[in-house]
C-alpha cells in the first residue's frame, strides 16, 4: 500500500547472522521442505505454488509501540483461530537495523513455520519507521546502474541467501503508483527489477520467489502493461485491491468479489497467464450505516475464491489507512466475525513448508 502505511520498527538481538546462518545450514542440510499436514500431492512447489484447489491465508500485521512484531502476531492468531500462512512487510533500502536490514529478528522467528512477504522499497524513509510518509528515491535509473549494489543490494542479498528458507520478494510494490512519486519511467523500473533479481542471482541467492505488485486501479492500466519486466523475471503477480467506499468517498459498495475479479482476468489476459496471483493486500473500509456489511464482505471469499483459480494467496492488509471511515482491519466486530470465517474455510487449510 503504497504511501499509505508505515513500518514499525524490528526488536533486535544481537547474534543476527549467526542465527540467519544456522538457519541457512538447516535448509540446506535438509535439503527440501517438508510440509505440514498436507498431501504430498498438494506441497507447493519450489515458487510456493499450491498445485491443487487452494490458497495461502496470510496478513500484513504492524509492528507494536515496543517494536516487536511477533506478539501482534501471535494476538492476532489467537484472535482469528488460525496461524498464518503468509506474513507479510516493509523494509526501506536504508540498510539501517531498524527499517532496512531484511530478516529481522521477529521475521525469521515467525518464518520457522509461517511464510515471510518481504517487500522492499527502493527508498529511504526520513523518518524512523516510515512515520511521517516522507522519504528519498534512490532512482529506478540508479539501481539498474549498479549504483548501490555494494552498499545495499549486495549486504542484503547475503541476509536473504543465509537465511535459507524460501521468502516471497517484492520490490517496490505498488509499482505503477510510484512514478508519480520520483522513482522513475516504467522502462528504468524494468531495468531496475532485471538488474536486482540478475544481481541475486550472480550472488547465488536461490531461495527468493519473486513478486511483481501492483495497484490493479485498472485507470492505470497501460502504464501496469509497461511496467511488468517479463515472465522470466517474475515468479507471482501481486495486486492490491481494496473495496474503500466511504474512505475514498466511492458512492459504490463493492463486494468481494467485484472488487477484485476485474483486475484478477485484466492481469491474466493482459499481462501473463501464465504465472499465479496474489491477492498482496485486500480489505474492505466498513459501512458506517450497515457495520455487518463487513463480515458478509469476507465470509463470501471462500464462494468466490475457487473461482479465481490463479489466485494462490490471499494477503489481507490489516491497518487502518488516513481518513474518516478507512479502518480496513478485521480485529473485532462483524469485520473479525466474517474474517475468521473465511480462513477457516478448508480452500485455506494448507500445508505450509517448513
Amino acid at each position: 500500500m503504497s504511501r499509505r502505511h508505515a513500518a514499525q520498527p524490528p526488536r533486535r538481538t544481537a547474534p543476527m547472522a549467526v542465527a540467519l546462518a544456522a538457519v541457512g545450514a538447516l535448509a540446506a542440510a535438509i535439503g527440501v521442505w517438508s510440509t505440514q499436514g498436507s498431501d504430498d500431492r498438494c506441497a507447493p512447489d519450489r515458487k510456493l505454488v499450491l498445485p491443487c484447489d487452494g490458497a495461502w491465508w496470510g496478513a500484513y500485521i504492524p509492528y507494536d509501540q515496543d517494536s516487536s512484531l511477533t506478539r501482534p502476531v501471535y494476538a492476532f492468531e489467537k484472535k482469528i483461530g488460525r496461524k498464518l500462512d503468509v506474513v507479510y512487510t516493509y523494509h526501506d533500502m536504508s540498510g539501517k537495523p531498524t527499517d532496512g536490514e531484511l530478516l529481522t529478528p521477529d521475521e525469521v522467528e515467525l518464518g520457522e513455520d509461517r511464510l515471510l512477504m518481504l517487500a522492499w522499497e527502493s527508498t529511504v524513509w526520513k523518518e524512523k519507521h516510515h512515520a511521517g510518509w516522507s522519504e528519498t528515491q534512490l532512482g529506478w535509473k540508479n539501481i539498474a546502474s549498479g549504483k548501490y549494489d555494494a552498499s545495499i543490494i549486495d549486504p542484503q542479498a547475503r541476509r536473504l541467501k543465509a537465511y535459507g528458507k524460501r521468502v516471497f520478494f517484492s520490490f517496490d510494490q505498488e509499482t505503477d503508483m510510484r512514478i508519480k512519486e520520483g522513482a522513475g519511467t516504467p522502462q528504468e523500473y524494468v531495468a531496475a527489477y532485471r538488474h536486482l533479481r540478475d544481481r541475486f542471482e550472480r550472488l547465488g541467492v536461490r531461495n527468493v520467489v519473486w513478486v511483481w505488485t501492483v495497484s490493479g486501479y485498472l485507470g492505470n492500466a497501460e502504464v501496469m502493461r509497461a511496467l511488468y519486466p517479463g515472465d522470466a523475471y517474475v515468479d507471482w503477480i501481486g495486486m492490491d485491491q481494496y473495496n474503500y467506499y466511504q474512505c475514498h468517498k466511492s458512492p459504490n459498495w463493492l463486494d468481494f468479489e467485484a472488487s477484485q475479479r476485474p483486475t484478477y482476468e485484466w492481469l491474466r489476459t493482459n499481462v501473463s497467464a501464465n504465472k499465479p496471483l496474489m491477492l498482496s493486500e485486500f480489505a474492505t473500509a466498513p459501512d458506517p450505516r450497515r457495520p455487518d456489511r463487513q463480515r458478509d464482505w469476507y465470509a463470501a471469499i471462500p464462494k468466490v475464491a475457487p473461482t479465481l483459480p490463479r489466485a494462490k494467496a490471499y494477503v489481507h492488509w490489516n491497518r487502518a489507512v488516513p481518513g474518516p471511515n478507512c479502518d480496513l482491519t478485521v480485529n473485532s466486530g462483524p469485520a473479525l466475525e466474517g474474517y475468521k470465517a473465511a480462513g477457516q474455510h478448508e480452500y485455506f487449510r494448507q500445508g505450509v513448508p517448513r
